[in-house]
C-alpha cells in the first residue's frame, strides 16, 4: 500500500515540472545549427551549410511554425533551380502538444505534401536559452534516395 501511495506521489510530483517544461518552449527560436544523422551509420553531416537560417515558433495556444533554410540560398533564374531550392528548405506548421520532452505536431501545411496530416515528433531538451530539438527517424525527401535520416537542431530564444 505505501509502495503505491509514494508512485501516485511521484507521477503527481512530476506533473508541474512536465507542465513547466512544456511552457518553457513557447517562443521564437532562431537556428544556431543544424546536422543530419544517417541511421545507416554515415557520418553526420551539415548537409544545409555550416550557417543555416531559420526558425521555430511555438505558440502558448499550441501552433508550430518551422523554416530552414540552407545557406548560400540563391533567387532561381530556371527551372532546375527552382526544383533544386527544395533541396535546402524544410517549413511546416500545425498543432502541437507535448508528451514529456517531447513535442509532436500534427502537420496541416507542409513544403512537402507527403508531410501534410502526419504527426512529426521532435524530442527537446531547453538548457538556458538553447532548445536542442531532435526529429525522428523518417525518409529524407531533400537527399536523393531519400535514406533514413534525423535532424539535429539547435536554436537559441529570440528575446
Amino acid at each position: 500500500m505505501k509502495t503505491t501511495l509514494l508512485l501516485i506521489g511521484l507521477i503527481f510530483a512530476t506533473q508541474p515540472t512536465l507542465a513547466v517544461d512544456g511552457a518553457r518552449l513557447v517562443g521564437v527560436w532562431k537556428l544556431f545549427s543544424y546536422q543530419t544523422e544517417f541511421q545507416d551509420g554515415r557520418p553526420k553531416r551539415a548537409l544545409f551549410g555550416e550557417h543555416p537560417s531559420g526558425y521555430l515558433i511555438l505558440t502558448k495556444e499550441g501552433r508550430q511554425m518551422a523554416v530552414i533554410e540552407g545557406e548560400r540560398r540563391k533567387p532561381p533564374s530556371t527551372d532546375a533551380d527552382r526544383a533544386d531550392l527544395l533541396k535546402t528548405l524544410i517549413a511546416y506548421s500545425g498543432k502541437y502538444h507535448v508528451e514529456g520532452t517531447k513535442f509532436v505536431t500534427a502537420v496541416d501545411a507542409a513544403w512537402n505534401p507527403a508531410w501534410d496530416g502526419t504527426d512529426q515528433v521532435r524530442s527537446y531538451e531547453i538548457a538556458g536559452d538553447r532548445l536542442t530539438v531532435t526529429s525522428m527517424w523518417q525518409p529524407s525527401p531533400n537527399i536523393p534516395g531519400s535514406p533514413i535520416t534525423r535532424g539535429i537542431l539547435v536554436f537559441d530564444r529570440v528575446k
